[in-house]
């Protein structure tokens, strides 16, 4: 799973990322509020971890822009402010949980998880389900019942993307920034390219159908 943190304080950015990073999750850090906003606005991570006092624009005002465009990605607040008002303030504006400076890594883990369990069908180990699809996410495993898919990592994280957005529609630029990422040398196409090799993948199962096109958007997975 993808998580995105925006912190301005560098040492705290890289240390929240490098525990992250080490918990097998895929980690995107900037500094600024605007670079942040911009990164939300994608909509390919599962959980945005937010300084409030950031600059250019606050950590309060990306929960505002973002929950008023329908975004529903889980958020977690961090601040060094720690009085009711001010966490009255940022759940009210439509955060999902608050951490105050300083913290302990474990309960900072233990709240990312909870999140990202909040989500979706997300299990205590990381598994994931739609149907009779299950993911699990630490071991990057997929299996059909209790047959195991045979998948590359980037057919495994299309996988992944598709089942914690199920019956959602997913954009071509979606996908692709979400599994090979804005710096990548390719380009937008090796997204059809993909689904086409994970229904392949699919197709002895019977499962190759629930991965629908949808006509000048992209791709959703849906049971017809």
């Amino acid at each position: 799973m993808r998580i995105l943190v925006v912190e301005d304080e560098k040492p705290l950015r890289e240390a929240v990322t490098d525990v992250l990073s080490e918990e097998n999750y895929l980690v995107d850090g900037v500094g600024t509020g605007d670079e942040g906003l911009y990164l939300a606005e994608q909509g390919i991570h599962d959980l945005l971890i937010l300084d409030i006092m950031l600059p250019e624009v606050t950590g309060l005002e990306i929960v505002k822009r973002l929950r008023s465009k329908g975004n529903i990605t889980p958020i977690l607040l961090l601040t060094a402010r720690d009085s009711v008002e001010d966490k009255v303030t940022g759940l009210n504006n439509g955060a999902d949980d608050y951490l105050v400076k300083p913290f302990a890594v474990p309960e900072l883990l233990a709240r990312v998880k909870a999140l990202l369990r909040r989500r979706g069908n997300v299990g205590q180990e990381g598994e994931i389900a739609y149907h009779d699809i299950l993911i699990n996410a630490k071991l990057k495993q997929a299996a059909i019942g209790e047959q195991p898919l045979d998948l590359t990592l980037k057919e495994f994280e299309l996988l992944e993307f598709f089942v914690l957005n199920s019956e959602q529609i997913l954009t071509r630029e979606q996908i692709f920034d979400r599994i090979w990422g804005f710096e990548s040398e390719t380009t937008a196409g090796i997204v059809d390219l993909y689904v086409h090799y994970l229904r392949k993948k699919l197709a002895p199962f019977g499962k190759d159908a629930l991965i629908n096109t949808v006509r000048g958007a992209g791709f959703m997975l849906r049971e017809k």
